[in-house]
Order: C-alpha cells, then sequence, then structure tokens
C-alpha cells in the first residue's frame, strides 16, 4: 500500500499510525534546546500544530514506551538528545477559544479551554503525581497553574514542557473583527491573559518549568505581552530556523519521487507536475539574503492529495482555505478605501511594494501594526507577501497572486465568471490565441474606469489575462509567470496537461505595453498600423531557444501581444 498525502493532519500520532508521508523535521529539535522560550512565527498552514505535536510526542513523559513507534526512523530517534520522554507536557492551542463577547466572556472561555487542557494533562500523568494535584474547575486556568507549578518542587514531580500553539489567535480575531479597544483591556497589566503568561515566566524561573515553546503568525501580540512574558527568544528571522517549517526544494524533490514511485506514475510528467507546484505553492523567502526559498507545506500538501487520488493534475489549485487571509487586508487599511484600492493596485500591477527593512523586526505593537509604514511588514508576517530584496517585498506564488488579483476584480467591480463562456468554449474547441485575447478586451477590459489606465503597464494585461484563463481553462492547462531561462524570463506561458487533450502545446507569450501618447510620438503610426518589433522577436526567441533544450518534442508556438492604453492591442505570432 502507498503512504497516504497527510492533507490536514495536525496530529503526529495519526500521521504514524495513518502509514503517512512524513518530511523529518526532527533534528530541530536539538537545535530548540538549545533556545530559552523559543518563540516562532510562520504564517498560516505551514505545519505549525503539527510540529507543536511533535514536540508533545518527544517530550512526553507518558509516551516514553511508544518512542521508537513514533520516532524510531526519524533522525531524533536515531540521535535523540537526552531529555525525551522526560516531562510533563501542557499543551494548549489559543485557537479553541472563544473571542466572542465582553472581556468578561473571553475569560471564562479562557479559563474553561485551559482548564480543561490541565485536568486532562493531569489524568495522563497520574502514575507520576499519584493525585497530588486536583484542577478546580472554579478557580481561574492561572490560579490552576499556579498551584501545579508549586506542587512540582516541593513534590520533586518532573517538570513541565509547556507549547502553546496559535497563541495570538484569539487575540488577532479582535483586530481583525474591529474591537481594538476590547483586544488593549486583553493586554492591561492587570488582565488575565497577561497575567497567565507571568505565571509562566515564574514557573521558568522557579524551574517548576523546563521551557516554553510559543507559535503563531503575528508578533504583535507578543510585543504587547512583553511585560508578561520578556523572557522570549525570537527565531522566526534567524537563518538556522529558515526551514524548521515548510519545505525546501530538495524536500520536495525528494517528497515528489516517492509520490511517484509509490503510486507508480509515469514519470514523463515529473517535470511538469514539479514546475507546477513550484510557481504555485514555493517562493516565500523570511530571511534576508538567503537564497533559499520556501514552500507552503500544508498548500502542497492539498495538492499532492489531491495528485494521487486522480493521476492527474487538480483542476483547481488554490486552498480555498487561504482566501480567507484577505480579510486582513480589508481591516488594515479600512479606515481609507484609496489605500485599500491603492495597496492592491500596487501588488496586482507591479508585484512589489517598498518596505523599511528596519522594520521588518521580531515583534511591533498594534499601534505600528495598523501604521500605514508596516503594511507590507505585516503582510510579511500573514504570509501575503515576501523578499524581493532589501528594498521590496513581493507575492510569493501564483497561489498569493490569484487571491490578490481576485480581490483587485472585486474593488473594481468587474465580473469574472459569466460572460466569458461561449469565449473560453470556442478557444477550447479551436485555440486561436488572438481570437482568445479579443474576448478578454472586449468583456474584461472594457469594464475599467477610464482612471485606471493611467497605473496600468504590461504586468497588469499579463496578470489579469492569466487570472482569467486559469478561472476557465485550468481543466486543459496550466500556465508559467515570469519563468527563468539562461536569456531571461518569459511573461506567460501556455502549458497543455500532460493528461489532457493539449498535452504537449507550449506557447509562450511576450507582452509589451505602450501608452496611447508613447504610440503616437515613438512610433508615429495608428494601432492597425503597428509592426512587430524586431528585437521582440529577438527576446521571445532566446526564452524558446531554452524551452526547445528541454522540451525537444513540445509543439512549441511564440507569440507577442502589444497593449496600447486601453485603445487596442496588437497579436503577433512569430514562425
Amino acid at each position: 500500500m502507498p503512504k497516504r498525502i497527510p492533507y490536514g493532519t495536525a496530529n503526529y500520532v495519526e500521521l504514524i499510525q495513518d502509514n503517512c508521508y512524513f518530511v523529518d523535521k526532527t533534528d530541530y529539535i536539538e537545535k530548540l534546546e538549545r533556545v530559552k522560550n523559543p518563540i516562532f512565527l510562520r504564517p498560516r498552514k505551514f505545519g505549525k500544530s503539527l510540529w507543536c505535536r511533535i514536540l508533545e510526542c518527544y517530550y512526553n513523559i507518558n509516551q516514553k514506551e511508544e518512542f521508537n513507534y513514533l520516532f524510531g526512523e526519524t533522525y531524533i530517534g536515531q540521535n535523540p538528545t537526552g531529555k525525551q520522554n522526560s516531562y510533563i507536557v501542557l499543551h494548549l492551542d489559543f485557537s479553541t477559544i472563544d473571542p466572542t463577547g465582553t472581556l468578561d466572556d473571553i475569560e471564562r472561555h479562557f479559563n474553561f479551554v485551559c482548564n480543561l487542557k490541565l485536568g486532562s494533562m493531569i489524568d495522563r500523568a497520574k502514575s507520576w503525581l499519584q493525585d497530588k494535584i486536583i484542577v478546580d474547575s472554579n478557580l481561574s486556568a492561572t490560579e490552576n497553574l499556579q498551584r501545579i507549578l508549586d506542587a512540582i518542587p516541593f513534590s520533586t514531580l518532573p517538570q513541565l514542557y509547556v507549547i502553546i500553539d496559535e497563541y495570538d489567535s484569539f487575540a488577532n480575531q479582535l483586530i481583525k473583527t474591529n474591537k481594538d479597544q476590547l483586544y488593549k483591556h486583553l493586554m492591561a497589566d492587570d488582565s488575565f491573559f497577561k497575567t497567565f503568561f507571568k505565571t509562566l515566566k515564574e514557573g521558568r524561573k522557579t524551574g517548576a518549568i523546563a521551557n516554553v515553546f510559543i507559535t503563531g503568525v503575528l508578533p504583535i501580540t507578543m510585543d504587547d505581552l512583553a511585560s508578561g512574558f520578556n523572557v522570549g527568544s525570537y527565531l522566526t528571522l534567524r537563518p538556522k530556523f529558515e526551514a524548521m517549517l515548510g519545505f525546501t526544494q530538495t524536500e520536495v524533490d525528494d517528497l515528489l519521487d516517492k509520490v511517484y514511485q509509490d503510486y507508480q506514475i509515469d514519470s514523463a510528467s515529473r517535470d511538469e507536475v514539479g514546475t507546477v507546484i513550484k510557481n504555485h505553492y514555493d517562493g516565500y523567502q523570511f530571511i534576508k539574503g538567503s537564497q533559499n526559498l520556501i514552500y507552503n507545506s500544508t498548500i502542497l500538501m492539498y495538492f499532492l492529495e489531491k495528485f494521487c487520488e486522480y493521476q492527474a493534475i487538480p483542476e483547481h489549485l488554490t486552498d480555498l482555505n487561504l482566501k480567507t487571509d484577505l480579510a486582513w487586508v480589508r481591516r488594515l487599511t479600512a479606515s481609507n478605501s484609496q489605500k485599500t484600492e491603492a495597496f492592491v493596485n500596487q501588488l496586482t500591477l507591479h508585484n512589489e511594494i517598498a518596505y523599511d527593512d528596519m522594520l521588518l523586526v521580531d515583534k511591533f505593537n498594534i499601534n505600528q501594526f495598523f501604521h500605514e509604514s508596516y503594511f507590507p511588514v505585516s503582510f510579511f508576517f500573514l504570509g501575503m507577501l515576501t523578499r524581493k530584496d532589501n528594498f521590496y517585498l513581493r507575492l510569493p506564488n501564483l497561489n498569493i497572486h490569484q487571491i490578490f488579483v481576485e480581490y483587485f476584480n472585486q474593488l473594481n467591480q468587474i465580473d469574472v465568471s459569466t460572460r466569458y463562456a461561449e469565449i473560453m468554449q470556442t478557444f477550447i474547441n479551436n485555440p486561436d490565441l488572438e481570437q482568445l485575447f479579443t474576448g478578454y478586451w472586449e468583456q474584461y477590459i472594457s469594464q475599467f474606469p477610464e482612471a485606471i489606465f493611467q497605473q496600468v503597464n504590461e504586468n497588469f494585461y499579463r496578470t489579469t489575462f492569466f487570472e482569467l484563463c486559469s478561472r476557465h481553462l485550468s481543466h486543459w492547462f496550466t500556465w508559467n509567470v515570469e519563468r527563468s531561462y539562461p536569456q531571461g524570463k518569459s511573461d506567460l506561458e501556455f502549458v497543455g496537461k500532460y493528461h489532457e487533450k493539449y498535452a504537449g502545446l507550449r506557447w509562450v507569450i511576450e507582452f509589451k505595453y505602450y501608452s496611447n501618447a508613447e504610440l503616437k510620438k515613438k512610433f508615429k503610426c495608428t494601432i492597425e498600423a503597428f509592426k512587430l518589433q524586431t528585437e521582440d522577436t529577438e527576446q521571445i526567441a532566446g526564452y524558446v531557444e531554452g524551452l526547445l533544450e528541454e522540451y525537444p518534442e513540445a509543439q512549441i508556438r511564440q507569440f507577442v501581444i502589444y497593449c496600447f492604453g486601453n485603445q487596442g492591442f496588437r497579436v503577433f505570432e512569430i514562425n
């Protein structure tokens, strides 16, 4: 039986029991042991919850008998640190705390969830605790935690190892739903939340707690909690921990090789599938100056699960769960709709936005979070932007790119669903690029207000044309955007899926943009009289030369599309 794809699996024990694929990151356990109170942030869908469960299984004193079963084939199983199965583990997940209601309501939810976890922890450790500690549901979570911490040195009990997953989850919900005042009360010096973290800090000081591992998405809650827990070590931007969560290219290649072998998939499609997943799920650069790019691991598993089931490239490559992140765009720019449009337009039209590298730090507070200069940095932590260089951030991959173009269309009230059926059906019956682009121009471009064309460039036409085609033609095609060749990067490529009717088809398209004024001043002609430019022919020929070396049997065609403001276009095929 081939291994299972663990999409959505955050339980390490279940992953082992169900014979799932596992990318071994356990060498990071010994690295973490050298750090006091590590805090590690990553965007959603990077496997934070699974990692927390791995730590729990490794350190849990009650799972000593399972150690070889759970870790025998892993790095840490063959190179244990000596601290395995040494602690009573308190594993908290704050995403289960209901953030609705008043501060008193949230406190009740918090106490209920944490007391349940404390009680469960004690039940599992009865052989060690021998009924010396009881959780009283009438007390707060902090009071019960304090009683446990007091009992540990008094009764010479094993230390606690504390894991807090999604530490900022319910606090983030308050921010996202415009409950800023409630958030500030939550972070007050005398609040139940800050008091809980002060108790953790005291437990580390007394030695009742061996270590505290905290993970989440945003740094603002930890910054606002600073006086309550100012002993954390921030690892998010440290090179040594860059690939602790998320997959490297080598890890993805190894995983894909195993999938092809186990599921007996024809290796002829291996390169094409590898390119698709790289375009859609790779591209995150968290560390300044790093040459590594990191894959979003959970979204990759989303792809592989469907790929293994059908042994074909899935029609839809974007996990719908990821789209909810756009609520942050609305929240961060809600005070000014013009800022919202400017931010989304900048990324959609240019795929880059300037940032101050001095602001990209481990933590900042809520007031900074909503300052305009911090917008790019905030979206970096949310996983919607990544480093391009020391001056600009960019969208990391096509997955995020498509989400932003969709939001761009929403802001401009552009219909992208109902009016294109005939155009797309005609193209599938008879693939004619000029006819397809004509339909795009007449049905899509015609919806935009005049003002938008003061900002457009060739990237606007390439991006929106690609997004529209991907909506309607992804059953038959995938696309490459800015694919690298020895002589540069192509703008857009149509790639017929290897298992569909246009297998082997590869169209390379170069976009060029000129304003109406440039057309008159530089070329002194009408759109109808405009001719294919020699330098553009040479440019695209260089890409095609590189493509032919990789795919000598492909049905390659090459096109240059010229767009002139909102006045018109020309499509030239180069023979």
